[in-house]
């Protein structure tokens, strides 16, 4: 499905009387990547659970999210100063031509997310961090004091190294910790609403200094697609 939403924005999660919906985002700058492939797996599964559902899938690598801008920016100096917190009414905070181009960028995104009762993520490790592009995203639908509790959030990511506990490279993790410290910090996200499952070493492939831990990759490859399977059927 492409990226369209109709729906009305709100500040709590879809009801069920509407169908499950899964906004699916991918951030990967190569077409054939890994953080794609566990996305799609999650993805796969999540509608084989859920026939009826609806998926939203957009890329961000392909048709990016232009950056914020200074009318953006009076957007939400607009709603803090008039302590709006009901995203339907985030509209009100446009007053000027240069405010209403802004939010004709945010408002189809906000739709996405606000519909939404999953919001996967597939993204791989750009320089410690996240993709531009998904930055850019999260930039462009994030409003002060704006909650998202009551959805789940995946994240489905891809590094070229080993970061996770225990290794020497954990303390520059900057992409799951960013993600996890800012589902929780701003939009009040708990702990138990977000997952993370990921493919580690994929510079293996490539590096011949990395070529004795191909075996490390592998494994880890194969447990991120169980992982993303399972995760998405339970969902």
């Amino acid at each position: 499905m492409t990226a369209q939403s109709t729906q009305t924005t709100q500040a709590t999660p879809p009801t069920h009387t509407t169908p499950p919906t899964l906004l699916h985002l991918d951030a990967s700058a190569r077409r054939r990547s890994f953080s794609r492939e566990a996305g799609d797996a999650v993805a796969a599964a999540w509608r084989a659970s859920h026939p009826g559902g609806i998926h939203v899938h957009r890329d961000l690598a392909r048709t990016p999210v232009p950056q914020i801008g200074e009318a953006w920016t009076e957007l939400c100096d607009h709603v803090l100063e008039h302590e709006i917190t009901d995203p339907a009414r985030y509209r009100e905070a446009v007053r000027t031509p240069a405010q209403e181009a802004a939010w004709a960028v945010v408002e189809p995104l906000l739709a996405e997310l606000l519909a939404a009762d999953v919001v996967l993520i597939a993204t791989p490790m750009y320089n410690y961090s996240v993709p531009a592009s998904l930055k850019a995203w999260i930039d462009q639908v994030t409003f002060p004091r704006m909650s998202l509790a009551g959805r789940r959030f995946v994240v489905a990511y891809a590094r070229g190294g080993a970061y996770g506990p225990g290794t020497p490279r954990h303390p520059y993790d900057h992409q799951e910790r960013y993600l996890r410290d800012f589902f929780a910090g701003h939009f009040a996200v708990p702990e138990q609403d977000m997952t993370f499952l990921g493919t580690e070493l994929a510079n293996t492939l490539t590096d011949p200094a990395l070529a004795g831990r191909r075996g490390a990759h592998d494994a880890s490859r194969a447990a991120a697609l169980e992982a993303a399977r399972t995760t998405g059927a339970s969902l």
